[in-house]
């Protein structure tokens, strides 16, 4: 059975900081992964926004830990959890998952109705924050494994112009739709920042280099950044989380 949690980062003292975000500003309802996203908020003035979703099988609430660990006191840092569906992978049973998974090779089937579904209401998450104020080219999105490859996906066939991406142990859904499912997107000139396991036993490393060579086709290859870690299987470091939070401080530094 495949199980990509990672619940490797507990913040020290961040755990009264995490929430359930059931704010109505903006009408969080409309947008259902949002009314119950675990959410990190800033400690000054919200001037930017770090979307982060987890791996199949997880919810929010461990990489709301991780990104506490790491976190700048003027971004807000939502962690959505993904709906429970049966997943073809483990055998039909119900779990967290952003989309059917049916394989994990490159050349494996997969649940393009349901890929695109998730990617729109990741772009919900992301248009309900503009409306309330951060523009797009304040906002981060990322994830790891499964939410790693949506959040790509997602950066690649959307027309706002976010202020990176991240993606931990993944892999990029639909790759034979590329380049030209990107064709309207607002990203080709958007710095990705990937990073693997050179141990990875789920999605191995090579996976990894071919979807960043894929990215280089897409966009602008200067702006694809793909760090492995050696020993490390499928799961986060704290070498990589430091990586993590220098690309945020980069692309998202204090106005």
């Amino acid at each position: 059975m495949l199980c990509v949690c990672n619940r490797a980062f507990l913040a020290l003292d961040g755990h009264e900081l995490l929430h359930s975000s059931h704010c109505m500003c903006g009408n969080n309802m409309s947008v259902p992964l949002l009314s119950e996203a675990v959410t990190v908020p800033a400690t000054e003035k919200e001037t930017a926004v770090v979307i982060f979703l987890h791996g199949l099988g997880d919810t929010g609430h461990g990489w709301a830990d991780a990104m506490t660990s790491i976190r700048l006191p003027y971004i807000k840092y939502i962690c959505p959890h993904a709906p429970r569906i049966p997943v073809t992978l483990n055998m039909k049973m119900t779990m967290p998952s952003w989309f059917d998974l049916i394989g994990l090779s490159p050349e494996s089937p997969e649940d393009e109705a349901g890929i695109k579904r998730a990617a729109e209401n990741i772009k919900a998450i992301i248009d309900l924050e503009v409306k309330n104020g951060i523009p797009s080219s304040r906002i981060i999105l990322g994830g790891f494994s499964q939410g790693g490859a949506l959040s790509l996906y997602t950066a690649l066939t959307s027309q706002q112009q976010l202020a990176g991406v991240v993606g931990l142990s993944c892999w990029l859904p639909l790759h034979k739709t590329f380049p030209q499912a990107a064709s309207g997107s607002g990203n080709k000139d958007t710095p990705i920042l990937q990073c693997h396991g050179e141990m990875d036993p789920m999605i191995p490393v090579q996976f990894g280099a071919m979807t960043a060579e894929k990215l280089k086709t897409i966009m602008s290859p200067q702006n694809v950044t793909f760090r492995t870690y050696p020993g490390l299987m499928h799961s986060s470091c704290p070498q990589e989380m430091s990586a993590v939070k220098e690309f945020i401080e980069k692309q998202l530094p204090r106005v």
